[in-house]
């Protein structure tokens, strides 16, 4: 990227440089790139995922023992999904 550079005209206020500028950095794009590598969110780490993958399928056998045993209804476990 390179830098933006904006000269003052001789007698031009500092106002009209000032929008001269910002209207240069609108035009080149750089806030959307800033932007978007910013609030760019980093991917799951190996750990991180296969982690998480082992507590669903934990969670999962554990509601389908609850189902089976009786001790909660198919509709109490979809309640409080939706919570």
């Amino acid at each position: 990227m390179s830098i933006i550079e904006v000269k003052r005209k001789k007698g031009e206020s500092f106002e009209a440089v000032f929008r001269r500028f910002t209207r240069r950095m609108q035009m080149s794009g750089k806030p959307l790139t800033v932007r978007a590598k910013r609030f760019r969110a980093k991917p799951p780490s190996k750990n991180r995922t296969h982690e998480s993958a082992l507590r669903r399928r934990e969670m999962g056998e554990k509601r389908e023992y609850l189902l089976k045993t009786g001790k909660v209804k198919e509709e109490d476990l979809q309640q409080s999904r939706r919570r």
